[in-house]
């Protein structure tokens, strides 16, 4: 299958879980979905990325937003992985990990890179929004560790961007101001963003994020 790309419709699927058996749309409604793929069960890396994303369960749900992972591991072999990654990383595993042992959610994501590996998946991120729009990937290798700081960040500039119709800048955090589109004339601004602007260039405007 051709690679997936930001705009296209994230594949439905029904699949086997630790928390049972899903069909992906029905289990997502209408939140935010992080799906991130691991190479196996019982690997390091990923058994501190399991147990970070637990821990940030309720990071997640204020942003509407449901995480799940991948391994094309069995349900048992998760099952027993999740003890390990609630001992040593100090919080019960909160989402459902996907068993895929034949292997369809990964190539219908194309989770397989063969110079990886023929038979275990990348360490791949999806953010889907709620209508099943692939929003971002990131794609990252065995030996380095996800930053769920910059999950959280792009799925808030994501988010903001939708419902105010605005950019985000370079190292854009929280609070910090946003970036008014070169779509949006000057005499649109005032009614637009209420809170005032600031031009730099014609084509580089700011304004105070707007829900802050």
């Amino acid at each position: 299958m051709a690679q997936l790309r930001i705009g296209d419709t994230a594949p439905n699927f029904d699949a086997q879980t630790t928390e049972g058996n899903i069909n992906f749309y029905d289990w997502q409604g209408d939140n935010w979905v992080v799906l991130f793929s691991h190479p196996a069960d019982f690997t390091p890396v990923c058994t501190t990325e399991l147990g970070r994303t637990a821990s940030l369960g309720d990071e997640f749900k204020k942003r509407h937003v449901k995480p799940i992972a991948l391994s094309v591991d069995s349900v048992e072999a998760h099952k027993a992985w999740a003890g390990d990654i609630s001992e040593t990383q100090g919080c019960e595993v909160n989402f459902p990990i996907i068993a895929d042992a034949d292997k369809k959610v990964s190539e219908a994501y194309d989770m397989i890179h063969p110079n990886a590996s023929t038979t275990h998946t990348v360490r791949s991120v999806f953010i889907i929004d709620p209508q099943h729009k692939l929003r971002l990937t990131f794609t990252y290798p065995a030996a380095v560790g996800r930053n769920f700081n910059e999950i959280l960040r792009v799925i808030d500039a994501l988010q903001l961007s939708d419902n105010y119709g605005i950019a985000t800048p370079v190292e854009w955090q929280d609070g910090d101001d946003v970036i008014i589109p070169p779509s949006v004339k000057n005499e649109e601004i005032a009614a637009k963003f209420p809170k005032g602007h600031k031009e730099i260039k014609p084509y580089l405007r700011t304004t105070p994020q707007p829900n802050k």
